[in-house]
């Protein structure tokens, strides 16, 4: 299971965030799943919430999914932004998209109560490119991948409030992903209690996909 076994840490570059099965799969995802911890500040963090809070408001929280992904959660697209949250958004681009990648013009915002959770699956490639980024706000949590044909070959992301993680290339296409429910948010020893949870998701264009097209099935990280 991947909650137990040996920690291995040494090779990635925040060894206090991200664990996993052995070396071998900690140096093949070392660029392909990458957590910022402190990417946002107190204030960045809360012009986010303050901003999101009205509109998902207005929804209900939900207990199941077009595709059966997420259990406990409202979520919306959004592509208008305040200038203040544009800026932070602009940075999450600079920081985990190369230049030549196009991103989808909405902006993907995903609530989990503090009961909801993500189950493991891997993101179509129909809907979103080879990259995603995502900032967490509100609520620490643990993130677990796991290969989709080597299920002992594992990795965990800490993601600690105003954290940035993005995953890309053979994370994004070999690894299952999800998002523990409470009762198993663990990183190691360390017991991560969750809280309700906001994600914000920027998202590469899929290929072959017009910048502009609407209606897109969102993934859920």
């Amino acid at each position: 299971m991947a909650g137990s076994g040996r920690l291995a840490v040494g090779t990635l570059p925040w060894p206090g965030w991200v664990r996993g099965s052995g070396p071998a799969v900690l140096s093949r995802l070392r660029d392909a799943a990458v957590v910022r911890p402190g990417f946002l500040s107190a204030a960045e963090e809360e012009t986010l919430s303050r901003e999101l809070e009205p509109e998902l408001r207005r929804r209900r929280y939900e207990y199941d999914h077009w595709d059966a992904a997420i259990h406990g959660f409202r979520e919306t697209e959004k592509s208008r932004w305040s200038e203040a949250s544009r800026a932070i958004l602009q940075r999450v681009q600079a920081a985990a998209f190369s230049p030549g990648q196009t991103l989808l013009s909405s902006v993907h915002v995903l609530d989990l109560e503090p009961r909801g959770y993500i189950k493991p699956h891997v993101d179509s490639i129909k809907f979103c490119g080879a990259t995603i980024a995502g900032l967490s706000l509100l609520s620490p949590s643990v993130m677990r991948l796991v290969h989709t044909q080597e299920p002992g070959e594992w990795l965990e992301l800490l993601l600690e409030p105003g954290s940035l993680y993005i995953l890309r290339g053979s994370a994004r296409y070999d690894f299952s992903h999800e998002i523990l429910r409470d009762e198993e948010s663990f990183f190691g020893e360390r017991r991560v209690p969750r809280g309700r949870r906001i994600s914000v998701i920027c998202r590469s264009l899929p290929e072959g996909m017009e910048s502009g097209e609407p209606g897109q099935p969102p993934p859920a990280c």
